[in-house]
């Protein structure tokens, strides 16, 4: 096997550097599943491998604690990878030769025999070995014309086909065992980057996934039509939104006898004239507009410091846009007032027109709504903001949006 499997990989490595520019495109098309089905194949070779691997004890007897974790350092995976690996291998050799056979052929892809062997476990389990094996015929022939997620979800009535008699109960435990993989692989994982920002990953259950796409869906539109963030920019600001609401509520528990916040450090020259960085009591560092825009928040307490680092502000709440005053602002505005934004209040800080730290006072015609996202837009942007004659805020576009810098207002909560 390993001549034949050397010969192989030096085969392929002739194909890496062959022209595929002078190919034509049935010979491309052609070239193309062939390359998928070689790629099954080798996986069903890969797989043997390992399972051979593993009922020998080899991880063991080189000091690994598992099969899994001596892949993992051996092919340089992640060790959930290799305990898939490992899982599917036994899966394959343990009881199911056919769905074996159909990757061994190129039939079916990796991710398909995962769901074909899952699915003909739990028939087997329901109906015996003879419904097992005609579930096997029959997911096989259906692998060739639907991918992994939609075969698994036309798995859990598999048994219609081949065992209709225990096919009700067989459903309900089908459903149970997938409940029970659900709550098993559910996690979420947060990596802080060597730049401060935080990656985020995980899989959530039906349940879970349901109240996300249900809190973030509606904060995930474009705002208006000079939102030129990408949807992944927008479900990411949608995603901190959820976060700034949850804060404002109130009604999280105390973390370490204090109520959840964030709190940001920062020299006053530093909020008054921008001239350095400030720093999340995470650690990660954040730029003077970014402070400056975090101070206008009620949930979030800035710690302003003097020169010598003596406490000058937490939060008093004579600056903070809070209570009457900020329902007196909700009644006002409506909503975000960013002309043509329809983000209601509760998704709304409360911005200072003329800033706290450049001697802005806490008043109500000093202060507007603006949703997360204009609210960075107002910070970073060269819009400006000024008091109409009627207390309402009018929004002053750059000269280059608009070379007459007409004032502008958001009309979409006055007609509510």
């Amino acid at each position: 096997m390993v001549e034949e499997l050397t010969q192989a990989e030096a085969a392929v490595a002739a194909c890496v550097d062959a022209p595929a520019w002078a190919l034509t495109e049935p010979d491309l098309v052609a070239a193309l599943d062939t390359a998928h089905r070689l790629e099954q194949r080798l996986a069903a070779v890969q797989l043997a491998l390992v399972r051979e691997l593993d009922g020998r004890g080899t991880a063991q007897a080189q000091g690994a604690s598992s099969t899994a974790v001596w892949l993992r350092d051996r092919l340089r995976l992640t060790v959930s990878a290799a305990r898939r690996l490992v899982d599917l291998a036994g899966a394959l050799d343990a009881g199911a030769p056919g769905v074996r056979a159909a990757l061994a052929s190129g039939d079916i892809s990796v991710e398909q025999a995962r769901v074909i062997g899952d699915t003909v476990r739990t028939v087997h389990n329901a109906a015996g070995a003879e419904a097992a094996d005609k579930a096997v015929g029959v997911l096989v022939g259906w692998a060739g014309q639907f991918e992994p997620t939609v075969l698994r979800k036309l798995g859990t009535r598999i048994l219609d086909h081949v065992a209709p008699e225990v096919a009700d109960a067989a459903a309900r435990a089908a459903l149970e065992a997938e409940a029970r993989r659900c709550d098993r692989d559910r996690h979420v994982t947060l990596s802080e980057l060597s730049d401060g920002r935080l990656r985020l990953s995980g899989t959530l259950d039906a349940e879970a996934g349901g109240l996300l796409r249900a809190a973030i869906d509606p904060l995930t539109a474009p705002s208006g039509p000079d939102d030129a963030r990408t949807p992944g920019q927008r479900r990411h600001d949608a995603l901190a939104d959820l976060c700034r609401l949850t804060l404002r509520t109130g009604e999280l528990p105390e973390h370490g006898g204090e109520p959840a916040q964030i709190v940001v450090t920062t020299s006053f020259d530093t909020l008054a004239r921008q001239l350095d960085a400030g720093t999340l009591d995470t650690c990660p560092r954040l730029t003077p507009e970014t402070v400056r825009r975090l101070a206008c928040d009620a949930a979030i307490l800035p710690a302003v410091l003097s020169s010598t680092s003596q406490t000058l502000d937490v939060g008093r709440q004579r600056r903070l846009i809070t209570g009457p005053l900020r329902r007196a602002l909700v009644l006002r505005d409506r909503g975000c007032a960013f002309p043509g934004c329809d983000r209601p209040p509760r998704w709304c800080d409360a911005h200072h027109i003329h800033h706290w730290a450049d001697g802005g006072n806490t008043s109500l015609t000093n202060a507007v709504l603006l949703c997360g996202h204009h609210h960075r837009h107002i910070h970073h942007g060269d819009w400006t903001i000024r008091p109409g004659n009627d207390g309402h805020p009018d929004f002053i576009p750059p000269a280059w949006l608009d070379p007459e810098q007409i004032p502008r207002r958001n009309v979409y909560h006055q007609r509510t």
